[in-house]
């Protein structure tokens, strides 16, 4: 595998919008160059009789199924309330009308 250029590390850096100094090219180039390395090597290991998977353990959903059971009625909830109007609690206003 060909190491990233100087050049290379320009470009990403112009496309990211990134100001890289001459110094930092050099150190960049480097250090992209070992990331790649790294994951070409993971390509090597993996093999054909395993197949690719996003976790290491399966997953399984963790939420219980809608059920519908009797439950209080709106003007019951809302009649143990201080202050109620429109079909809602009625609560101090905390923010002013400039924010």
């Amino acid at each position: 595998m060909a190491a990233i250029s100087r050049e290379e590390v320009a470009h990403l850096a112009r496309l990211s919008r990134l100001a890289v100094t001459e110094d930092e090219l050099d150190m960049f180039a480097g250090q992209l160059d070992v990331i790649l390395q790294s994951v070409a090597r993971i390509g090597d290991v993996a093999a054909d009789d395993i197949p690719p998977t996003s976790h290491s353990v399966p997953l399984t959903n963790v939420y219980r199924d809608d059920v519908v059971t009797p439950s209080l009625t709106q003007e019951e909830v809302l009649a143990g309330g201080p202050d109620v109007a429109e079909g809602r609690f009625r609560v101090p206003r905390i923010l002013s009308e400039e924010e």
